[in-house]
């Protein structure tokens, strides 16, 4: 065999061992690629742009609204429960203060409301009565109803150490309902100048 064969022949097996190491790399590729790929969620999502990607013009991405599992409600020991609704919006659960020691009790020295959007007094006749928030460590919002569930006022609360000059707090007039939730929690339940409260049944 001349030279020139012979160097034509090793050209020809060199192409196909590199042709074949190309096809095992690209292979090895797709393996891995796949293996990656199964260790993402089940559901891919697109996250919103964000950053640098926005500010260069992108249109932002439309999210899709996350719905919040109410938290598992507790007894309340000393207390039942309620529900309630204000104006058309959904029926909503409260802690319930109907009798005159559960009213004194209230939410003193809870940190939390098992589960429930907030505690409801009832009273049997319109009055004047002032809360306060002694023992208190919850920050509250407050907001009073007439005897046919209308509006009257509002207010926000500050937690007060145990001591007998704590602030008192007071409708704008004589009501019939109370209803105490977290500081600010009143606006998200459609609560406000206009809004009527309509209580009754066990949640």
């Amino acid at each position: 065999m001349t030279r020139g064969v012979r160097l034509g022949f090793d050209e020809r097996r060199n192409q196909r061992l590199l042709a074949w190491v190309i096809v095992v790399v690209f292979v090895l590729g797709l393996l891995a690629f796949i293996a990656k790929g199964a260790d993402q969620p089940a559901d891919p999502y697109l996250k919103p742009v964000v950053g640098a990607a926005a500010a260069v013009g992108t249109a932002p991405l439309t999210t899709v609204p996350v719905v919040t599992v109410p938290p598992k409600r507790t007894p309340v020991p000393g207390f039942g429960d309620v529900t309630f609704r204000v104006a058309t919006g959904p029926e909503l659960c409260a802690l319930l203060a109907r009798t005159g020691q559960q009213q004194a009790q209230g939410l003193m020295k809870r940190t939390d409301l098992a589960g429930h959007v907030g505690m409801l007094f009832v009273f049997t006749t319109d009055t004047n009565e002032t809360f306060y928030m002694r023992n208190t460590p919850m920050p509250l919002s407050i907001a009073w109803f007439d005897a046919s569930g209308r509006f009257v006022s509002s207010t926000d609360m500050v937690p007060c150490l145990d001591r007998r000059d704590c602030p008192t707090y007071g409708a704008a007039r004589p009501y019939r309902f109370a209803l105490e939730v977290p500081r600010g929690g009143l606006g998200g339940l459609g609560v406000g100048p206009g809004a009527t409260l309509v209580s009754g049944g066990t949640c």
